[in-house]
């Protein structure tokens, strides 16, 4: 009996021991799964606040501290308690005097502009017995639209009695042989396509309005033609770009029509290259995102190559001829899209890189030179660093990895080796933010004419916006630099090509 006794309770102790263990084991289900619905509904929220910020809110990314010393709060106590007892107040009313205007008054209008004179006398007096002392000159700016008109090259032909020929003046060389668009058409065709992002079917609605019908194939094909004509221009471009120690690069997509796809489109991508001297930006069209692209181009590329964090770019660690810097612009995006998450480190971590950019304002406002920005970032943005490197790594340990936070933290200390790189050289710059505006006309034209309408024509936009972006950096207008470079590419000695690069660029009437 005492045995049966002793084996029951064994028995449900041991169910005892199970069911406790299968409680826990739940128990400890329950708080991973209530852990990852937590993570979860965190990761969803930064997701669905920044779709907020794409849709509704504003780009800029400048950080201002919650609280600066320099500016008290609006809301703020008063520092001085007001009294309960009441206090008579007497004033005397005194004329306002009017305020003196700090207006520094309107912009002179560019005396290149042509002036028409219309000359307004008395109404009523005979001027001529009167004697002029002066005159008042108001000027108005105005506007006359773009007017289609004909040029004609008239050739009178001679019979020459001595040979019994024919004598007659040659043509010009022309941008289109046996073409009826002239260099300045040409240019104004293709600056408002890519650089007023004006889709072809609204130009020829344009010229459609002045009574000129141009079939769209035609105007491609005009198009087509000039890039062609400008090929070895663009490989001129590709050698002093690459030949450079210094270059910035970035990626940006665009659709290409491709009628093999279930889509109707496929996704290639335009790989920018920006060189700050002698100022000149490289697009180069690839059909993919890969490493191929930039592994290819760069190949026998020498210097310094400022980057974002894409993996693609990580090949170059191999080569000992390339040294890879990281953009601290990058950087402080990921922060500033997990102050939601955690704003208190978030903005510990922006306070610091606005300290690294006021140095750059510094440098840039007092005009240093290489060698003197480069000790002001030794002395100054340096203590910076190396403070916030320790910072980091130690609040990497407190936050989740998989949080907002967590990942901008992990993400700046992977790259924290590229990103500290610009102290070497006074030359470097902490940021890629001039290779990304250039992206911006091809992000605008996309939206614009939606797709390139192949591989090739990829190839032609990637063409035309190197040419209008190294125009935009040297502030030349890329209408007067086109047309002229359309006029004098087709007798223009190969060797010289270089000549006509918006950096070397001198118009023909001034040479």
């Amino acid at each position: 009996m005492t045995a049966t006794a002793n084996l029951s309770m064994e028995t449900l102790l041991s169910k005892f021991n199970d069911l406790a263990e299968t409680v826990e084991r739940n128990e400890k289900r329950y708080q991973e799964a209530l852990q990852s619905k937590d993570l979860e509904n965190l990761q969803l929220k930064h997701e669905l606040a920044q779709l907020k910020k794409m849709i509704f809110g504003t780009k800029s990314e400048r950080f201002v501290p919650a609280t600066s010393p320099k500016q008290m709060s609006m809301f703020a106590e008063p520092l001085v308690q007001q009294q309960d007892t009441e206090q008579q107040v007497s004033y005397t009313r005194t004329l306002s005097q009017p305020k003196e205007s700090n207006h520094q008054g309107r912009l002179p209008l560019p005396a290149s502009l042509l002036r028409q004179q219309i000359i307004l006398e008395p109404a009523g007096i005979d001027v001529k017995t009167l004697k002029k002392i002066g005159e008042e000159i108001t000027e108005e700016l105005e506007y006359t639209p773009g007017k289609l008109f004909v040029k004609q090259y008239v050739r009178p032909k001679y019979a020459d009695p001595t040979t019994g020929g024919v004598i007659c003046a040659p043509l010009p060389e022309r941008p289109i042989s046996k073409g009826i668009a002239g260099p300045a058409l040409l240019a104004y065709i293709i600056i408002s396509k890519f650089v007023n992002h004006l889709p072809v079917y609204r130009q020829l609605q344009q010229f459609s309005r002045e009574g000129i019908n141009i079939p769209s194939s035609t105007m491609n094909d005009w198009i087509t033609a000039c890039c062609k004509l400008l090929e070895p221009l663009y490989q001129a471009l590709v050698k002093t770009v690459l030949s450079c120690d210094y270059i910035k690069a970035d990626e940006t997509p665009i659709k290409v029509l491709d009628k093999t796809k279930k889509e109707g489109t496929t996704r290639g991508y335009h790989w920018l290259y920006q060189s700050a001297q002698p100022g000149l930006v490289l697009f180069d069209y690839r059909a993919g995102r890969g490493r191929e692209g930039p592994l290819e181009i760069l190949k026998d590329f020498k210097g310094y190559l400022s980057t974002d964090g894409y993996a693609a770019y990580d090949i170059f660690e191999q080569n000992k001829d390339i040294k890879r810097l990281c953009c601290w612009a990058h950087v402080r995006r990921k922060y500033t899209e997990s102050r939601n998450n955690d704003p208190s480190r978030a903005d510990h971590v922006l306070t610091q890189i606005q300290k690294l950019y006021t140095l750059e304002r510094q440098a840039k406002n007092e005009g240093l030179s290489f060698e003197q920005i480069k000790d002001l970032r030794t002395q100054s943005a340096l203590p910076v660093l190396e403070e916030l490197k320790s910072w980091l790594m130690e609040n990497y340990q407190q936050v989740l990895p998989s949080s907002p936070i967590g990942k901008a933290i992990a993400y700046n200390l992977t790259l924290w080796d590229k990103l500290v790189v610009y102290l070497q050289d006074g030359r470097l710059q902490p940021d890629n933010n001039a290779v990304e505006n250039s992206v911006r006309p091809s992000a605008i034209g996309r939206r614009n004419y939606l797709f390139a309408g192949s591989h090739e024509g990829a190839k032609r936009v990637a063409m035309l916006y190197s040419f209008m972006g190294s125009c935009k950096m040297h502030g030349i207008n890329p209408q007067q630099w086109l047309q002229d470079v359309l006029e004098r590419i087709p007798e223009h000695k190969a060797n010289k090509l270089f000549e006509l690069l918006p950096n070397n660029w001198t118009p023909s009437q001034m040479q």
